[in-house]
């Protein structure tokens, strides 16, 4: 399996945990991530599936070495 594609989605979820305070360096968990949703709502109001977008991101961020999965339960750190 090749790499998850970069997009508009990439770039706004990651500007997001930068205003967030998760910035290289930062442990965080998934469950912080969805603190995210009121934001993320107003820029992409027609997306209802925000929860599957974050994981989904998350994994984008993760194929592009900007995030490691650290476990099976949620947790995270940035790297870039």
């Amino acid at each position: 399996m090749g790499k998850m594609d970069w997009t508009d989605w990439t770039d706004t979820f990651l500007l997001a945990l930068d205003v967030f305070g998760v910035k290289p360096g930062t442990f965080f968990s998934l469950e912080q991530t969805y603190t995210l949703e009121p934001i993320l709502k107003k820029i992409y109001p027609k997306n209802s599936n925000l929860r599957a977008k974050i994981r989904q991101q998350l994994q984008v961020l993760r194929d592009h070495d900007h995030v490691v999965f650290l476990d099976g339960q949620g947790h995270y750190q940035r790297v870039k």
